[in-house]
């Protein structure tokens, strides 16, 4: 009865030893002998323990984010730059067999691209078009990633940080645009307003009367203010008849 007290709980861990629960997200990369033999999961699966071993792989799509990275612009300007990444794994097997770690592989991966991305457009095409940018990274990524079995679904830069003097001349260089645009606008009302002038003058001279209206108009709009001194307008047919004698 004392050995059947020993080695009965060694029969029962045993027989244990070859049952393995996978969660829904999880599969296992199974080898035999160091070879591989397939993919099993989720639920429940049997192993041969010492013969087979297996490897957990998750197909949930994981978020890593990327630190941030010291830029040079095409134009010459020095920025730091962070992104996150988001990716899953659709093929197991590639995911261990084909990298020694996918996760890490990725990451190095990332930082490069997103360097050799960002350093060949000016900063303000960086400041200006993000989604374009984010495309365009996503894009080499999961192209480099395909052969190990992963799948990048989304980049996103999350920061781009200047220097202080930089960022001042920023200002400036959006103010100096500002008053730009003020000018203009302003030059573009004046030469509207001429316009507008020059058709109101065309009208009063074919029609005499209209000038005439014009003015007693003008005496009017004198005599509302009021005013102690009171100029009034000496008409231009006047002026040109003094001129012919």
């Amino acid at each position: 009865m004392t050995y059947l007290y020993i080695i009965l709980p060694l029969i029962l861990i045993f027989i244990f030893s070859f049952f393995r629960i996978l969660r829904e997200y999880e599969r296992a990369v199974v080898f035999t002998l160091g070879r591989f033999t397939g993919v099993k999961g989720p639920g429940l699966i049997i192993l041969v323990p010492v013969i087979q071993q297996m490897v957990r792989v998750q197909l949930r799509t994981i978020v890593m984010p990327i630190p941030e990275q010291d830029v040079i612009s095409k134009d010459n300007v020095s920025v730091q730059v962070s992104a996150v990444v988001y990716f899953r794994v659709i093929d197991p097997e590639k995911a261990i067999i084909q990298v020694e770690d996918y996760f890490e592989a990725i990451n190095q991966l990332s930082q490069t691209t997103l360097r050799a991305v960002l350093g060949q457009h000016d900063l303000d095409e960086m400041l200006a078009e993000r989604t374009k940018l984010n495309t365009h990274i996503q894009q080499i990524l999961d192209e480099q990633t395909g052969a190990w079995g992963v799948k990048v679904t989304v980049v996103e830069i999350k920061r781009i940080d200047l220097n202080e003097n930089m960022v001042r001349a920023i200002a400036k260089q959006a103010e100096a645009e500002r008053e730009r645009r003020a000018k203009v606008i302003h030059a573009d009302g004046e030469l509207q307003a001429s316009h507008k002038l020059l058709e109101a003058a065309q009208v009063l001279s074919a029609q005499p009367q209209a000038l005439q209206l014009r003015y007693l108009q003008t005496l009017a709009n004198i005599a509302e203010e009021k005013n102690s001194t009171i100029v009034f307008p000496i008409p231009i047919e006047l002026l040109s008849a003094f001129k012919r004698t």
